[in-house]
């Protein structure tokens, strides 16, 4: 099983109203509770812990990072951010869910500006599986169904995936690459989209199944080190 840090701004449930009754003990207690009975060791971290909680010796230790912000993207330091995106060429894995695709780590990593239309009136989503042999859709219905979501539509200015495994349909007409799969140095890098600060996604048996499934998939490997820096070397042959 992997090692997990769950990290969130931790904001709007500290604020009060439907977040807070949502997600009382907030959106990392929730996403962590489901990975931990799932087998995985779980910590969480906040945008309040000193250094973000993501310390050079809570990174170290990290198998999949998971990212969830909304408000609070500008007060993640920059030095954190650095830290992280180094961590992931090393190997460690990163799910970036929801709002957090404005999040300054997935944005270092992509190199876009990551942005996309959006509508927040509850309506409708159906996310289809479009790649039904990845690993991230094990256990998985051919679409997941939610009653209430915030919309997200395209364009989404992000690279092409490197596999799209959950595309949405919107009662409002849109559509949108809801899963979308990176790699950047040795790390898995997974995109989704489903969730939402006042709406119970995350308490979800089969959101919950979809997470699980990518820290799985994200989970480093051991390998050849893609990422040793610059290096001035020998020639390996006779020249």
């Amino acid at each position: 099983m992997a090692s997990v840090t769950v990290w969130n701004e931790f904001v709007h449930e500290r604020e009060g109203g439907d977040a807070a009754e949502v997600y009382p003990d907030g959106i990392h207690a929730t996403i962590a509770e489901a990975l931990d009975q799932r087998g995985h060791d779980t910590r969480t971290a906040t945008l309040d812990d000193p250094e973000h909680g993501l310390t050079e010796s809570v990174l170290d230790e990290t198998d999949v990072l998971v990212w969830w912000g909304h408000v609070a993207h500008d007060e993640v330091d920059d030095d954190v951010v650095e830290r992280v995106a180094e961590r992931v060429y090393d190997g460690m894995g990163l799910l970036v869910l929801h709002s957090a695709h404005a999040s300054k780590p997935f944005k270092r990593l992509l190199g876009t500006p990551c942005d996309l239309t959006w509508r927040e009136v509850g309506e409708r989503e159906r996310c289809w599986v479009v790649d039904p042999g990845h690993p991230i859709t094990d256990g998985l219905d051919d679409s997941l169904v939610i009653e209430e979501a915030e919309m997200y539509g395209e364009p989404f200015g992000v690279p092409e995936p490197d596999r799209l495994v959950f595309t949405s349909w919107f009662e409002g007409g849109e559509v949108f690459r809801s899963g979308c799969c990176y790699r950047r140095g040795r790390g898995n890098i997974f995109y989704f989209r489903p969730g939402h600060e006042t709406y119970p996604i995350y308490h979800r048996e089969d959101v919950q199944q979809v997470l699980d499934n990518a820290v799985r998939w994200a989970t480093p490997n051991e390998g050849a080190d893609a990422h040793a820096g610059n290096r001035n070397v020998d020639p390996r042959e006779s020249l």
